[in-house]
């Protein structure tokens, strides 16, 4: 409470900029309680990693394992062996991601130097649709193109290029690389929407600026629209590299058969199949446990490195 010059007790005056700031408290309380119950209170679920749970079985009846199911991989062979399989997917898939994360910025790039707008925005439309299609008919349409009677395979037979169709769905080769181009597909104009939107703020004087130095096209994109885009750019690596253990599991769910499922499947599929498909609860959350750990150094270790290397990060 403060007191006047006579050391009179003075009503606490709140000011406009606690009142905004009360709103403001207000405004973000639903989200936090959203925060807190979608993603806070599930963590409970990771106790099932210290019991021996048997589905039907109440978790606090079973039997208390301490960090059994997290040694599980390096103390059996077969775990660890399917352990290492898949972290290897998991990896290299991610690592190819990384280095396709500069697709969407060329891409943004060349989209804006279209003169005619009506064709950019076309082509903007056209590259951002497949990011709202499912997996599931992103498969069908995919099915219908490259399995055995599929129109690639019916091209290259009348074309005289194959004589026997090839199923590239279920043809193991560079398993890798087809995960990257449906990736592609469907992310690629999506993500250049954050490009566009930095290159749209960029100020028109910069530009005039490089008119009057006779910059060219080329020039301009070298040294006004690429300089502003890397600190974007940072910031998506930055967040990709927290998540390169983390793939979901529509992609690789649906693209997985008998043939290829050696090569793509990932962790989080791994740990969907043993979960629900095979019932070892206790060892899936084990296993998911451990991606989050590895999750949270990566983003830690990537944002420090960041500090470091640019003098700016995230946190």
């Amino acid at each position: 409470m403060k007191r006047d010059k006579k050391n009179n007790l003075l009503p606490r005056r709140t000011n406009a900029r606690e009142k905004a700031g009360f709103r403001l408290f207000l405004l973000t309380t639903p989200i936090l309680i959203g925060v807190f119950i979608f993603s806070y209170v599930p963590l409970l679920g990771w106790i099932y990693a210290f019991f021996d749970y048997k589905p039907g079985i109440p978790v606090f009846e079973s039997q208390f394992v301490k960090l059994k199911w997290f040694l599980m991989p390096f103390n059996n062979s077969v775990l660890r062996d399917q352990f290492l399989r898949v972290m290897k997917n998991t990896l290299g898939i991610n690592v190819l991601y990384l280095l396709a994360m500069m697709l969407p910025m060329i891409f943004a790039v060349l989209l804006m130097e279209i003169r005619s707008v009506k064709y950019r925005k076309f082509i903007q439309t056209f590259t951002t649709i497949p990011n709202f299609i499912s997996w599931v008919l992103a498969y069908s349409a995919f099915f219908s193109l490259l399995s055995n009677e599929g129109l690639i395979n019916n091209l290259l037979q009348q074309w005289g290029v194959l004589k026997t169709p090839i199923n590239f769905l279920a043809d193991t080769s560079h398993m890798w690389l087809k995960m990257l181009g449906y990736h592609l597909w469907k992310g690629l104009g999506w993500g250049a929407i954050i490009y566009i939107s930095a290159i749209s703020s960029i100020d028109a004087e910069v530009y005039e600026a490089a008119d009057i130095d006779g910059a060219g096209r080329l020039a301009k994109i070298k040294h006004v629209t690429i300089p502003f885009l890397i600190p974007t750019f940072f910031v998506l690596l930055v967040l990709q590299i927290g998540n390169i253990v983390n793939n979901g599991i529509d992609q690789y769910m649906v693209f997985s058969n008998a043939m290829n499922q050696d090569y793509i499947e990932v962790l989080d599929l791994y740990v969907y199949n043993n979960g629900l498909k095979l019932g070892n609860i206790s060892y899936a959350t084990a296993i998911g446990m451990w991606k989050s750990v590895i999750s949270l150094v990566m983003v830690f270790g990537a944002n420090k490195i960041s500090k470091k290397v640019r003098g700016s990060s995230i946190f």
